[in-house]
């Protein structure tokens, strides 16, 4: 390297530079996100009497009872079934804290309620941010997520009806969140470090999950409000301390932050290949819809979303009907294979950004190593999983926590490459895809339920078994179809080609920015 083309390398700042704040705040913010969606998984535990309270003393009674299991010939099985019987204490907590009477198809129904409000809002959510910008349209729409989260207490003791719609305004309000974070990250995000700054933006719904399950359990044992209500009232007012800070602390573009530094501004402009302040006029909808690309993201979002949803709503439910877990532990275990999601995900992001700028790896190659690797995480963990008995249920649960890993190893995969191949739509683009990939969330609670009308082990294999054939379908097309390039019609006049390229600028690790 010459003086001259070393003279051009400007030190840009990393840690405290305005980008990585912007993904701390999206973290915070897809954080809160998923603590407000996965919440009811726990609270509604808690908050029915029906066939819970009655059907699980029952089915303790039952493990003594010679008609009721096949293997009562073998002394050995009963003894094992009556020692699960008796670590099932869930029975006493929500007892006492319990309030409804929904039936299974009732609790179902609101759990995917959240998913009707959810999917309307994507392709308009990616439309609205790239036409004003994320920052105003995430910060009004969380605003009222906090406020419906906050009213819920209030709204399920007056009629069914009102949590019906409080649940599906919640999502409503949620369903800008991934098209706006995508469309932000087409003007903030370096390509070579995008899967960093996206994988760490995308850390939070792991944490987010932790603290609804770990959090929620803990609320509704000994929180306030008979338990269960505090839940929703911690969790929205949280949202809404999130809300003022993101107006504080964020900008739409670059361009539009008045705090960034000249050489950062730079660095990301001359990067990303346009000017970052420049809102979307025009939206290409029938090259989209006829891109093979987009159509191999859709197939493998749809493919992830299916395991996905299936754990975030089923997992507390499988905790407690099959490896017999009560309220407190549940909340706290069902949490744990997401703080290893947490983590894989940003060394996964860091491990992509890594093959692409030193191993010089293609994206399209990277993207497609880390989808492969973790669908097939997915697949095997959650099939072993379900074969554990509830004599063995802490092996179940690091099955889980392997298998809830491979989630987090997606994040370096399909999600980045939303912007990889369309960094001024990627948030249109997200919209859609994650419109046609909510539909499982609508879905799969209601299959999960369908497939376990007896809650047992068995029945649940059924739900994985499900869940891992999605993976393997997700594997194969990406593999074949993806691509990791900017696409021709996501291209505009004056764009710099960005794509596969090792960047002229060195960036630092500096605790303060650089004038």
């Amino acid at each position: 390297m010459d003086r001259k083309e070393a003279h051009r390398r400007k030190e840009v700042p990393c840690l405290c530079s305005r980008r990585w704040i912007l993904a701390y705040m999206c973290f915070l913010g897809m954080f809160f996100l998923y603590a407000t969606r996965v919440n009811m998984s726990v609270a509604i535990i808690c908050m029915v009497r029906s066939d819970n309270v009655s059907e699980s003393f029952n089915h303790t009674r039952r493990t003594g009872d010679n008609v009721s299991w096949p293997s009562q010939a073998h002394p050995d099985h009963q003894i094992e079934r009556d020692t699960c019987a008796r670590q099932d204490t869930s029975t006493s907590a929500t007892a006492t804290t319990a309030e409804f009477d929904w039936d299974k198809p009732t609790r179902s129904r609101i759990l995917a309620m959240y998913f009707y409000g959810y999917i309307i809002m994507q392709v308009p959510g990616g439309w609205l941010a790239g036409r004003f910008g994320g920052r105003r349209v995430w910060g009004i729409s969380f605003f009222l997520n906090g406020l419906f989260t906050i009213l819920t207490p209030v709204a399920a003791r007056t009629s069914l009806a009102l949590v019906y719609v409080l649940r599906f305004l919640v999502g409503f309000a949620s369903g800008v969140t991934f098209p706006n974070v995508q469309s932000m990250w087409g003007r903030w995000a370096p390509p070579l470090e995008r899967s960093k700054l996206i994988t760490f933006s995308m850390a939070g719904p792991a944490m987010g999950t932790i603290a609804g399950f770990a959090l929620s359990g803990h609320l509704c044992a000994y929180g306030f409000d008979n338990g269960w209500g505090s839940i929703f009232y911690v969790f929205g007012v949280g949202t809404l301390a999130w809300v003022v800070f993101w107006f504080l602390l964020t900008a739409d573009s670059p361009r539009d932050s008045s705090r960034i530094s000249n050489a950062e501004l730079e660095y990301i402009e001359t990067e990303i290949g346009y000017k970052t302040n420049v809102q979307n006029k025009f939206t290409p909808w029938r090259a989209i819809f006829t891109s093979v690309p987009v159509w191999a993201i859709v197939v493998t979002h749809v493919c992830h979303n299916w395991s996905n949803y299936t754990l975030l709503t089923g997992l507390p439910t499988f905790m407690k009907e099959v490896l017999n877990f009560d309220i407190k532990q549940n909340g706290s275990l069902s949490a744990v294979p997401y703080l290893c999601a947490a983590i894989v995900s940003i060394v996964a992001g860091q491990v992509a950004d890594c093959l692409r700028s030193r191993v010089g790896l293609a994206t399209a190659t990277v993207r497609k190593i880390m989808v492969i690797a973790a669908f097939s995480t997915v697949a095997c963990f959650l099939v072993g999983a379900s074969f554990v008995t509830c004599e063995f249920r802490h092996v179940a649960v690091v099955l889980l926590c392997f298998a809830v890993s491979g989630t987090g190893i997606t994040r370096a995969g399909f999600p980045v490459n939303h912007v990889d191949i369309a960094p001024r739509h990627a948030g249109v683009l997200f919209g859609i895809t994650n419109t046609v990939a909510t539909v499982p969330g609508m879905v799969a609670p209601l299959v999960a339920g369908a497939l376990t009308p007896t809650k047992t082990a068995e029945e649940w294999q059924n739900v994985f078994y499900v869940c891992a054939a999605f993976s393997v379908l997700g594997s194969i097309v990406f593999t074949v179809f993806a691509k990791g390039e900017v696409q021709p019609w996501a291209r505009e006049a004056g764009d710099k080609t960005a794509g596969d390229h090792s960047s002229t600028y060195r960036v630092i690790y500096s605790p303060r920015i650089q004038p």
